[in-house]
């Protein structure tokens, strides 16, 4: 029985602060928040904890010049949150460089690939 190919994954963070303020899980929370409009939902789909994914968007937004989610409170409506132009050229930008790299990249990644056993 052969074994799958090998998977590439990049890991960009963009840092500030010596803190981590764009990285692949809070890229991947607000495409959560993206598709559900809630902080909760999102979390719950990530399978994190409300107050961890809350922390994580609110550590991100700190970390911007304008927010990349904003949230309503409950009330009739229910409440929920959605991302801002920000979030969504975050997202965005994120998942393009991602692409260029793996492009650019390709025959080193086909060569190291190569390498390993299947």
């Amino acid at each position: 029985m052969t074994n799958p190919a090998p998977q590439v994954q990049f890991r960009m963070r963009v840092y500030r602060d010596g803190t981590i303020a764009i990285g692949p899980g809070r890229i991947t929370l607000l495409e959560a928040i993206d598709r559900t409009g809630s902080i909760s939902a999102a979390a719950r789909q990530l399978k994190m904890s409300y107050r961890r994914a809350w922390l994580l968007v609110n550590d991100t937004n700190n970390a911007l010049k304008k927010p990349a989610v904003t949230s309503s409170e409950g009330g009739a409506s229910g409440g929920g949150s959605k991302l801002t132009e920000t979030g969504q050229a975050l997202i965005r930008h994120y998942r393009n460089i991602e692409l260029i790299a793996a492009q650019a990249a390709k025959a080193d990644i086909d060569a190291l690939t190569a390498l390993i056993a299947r």
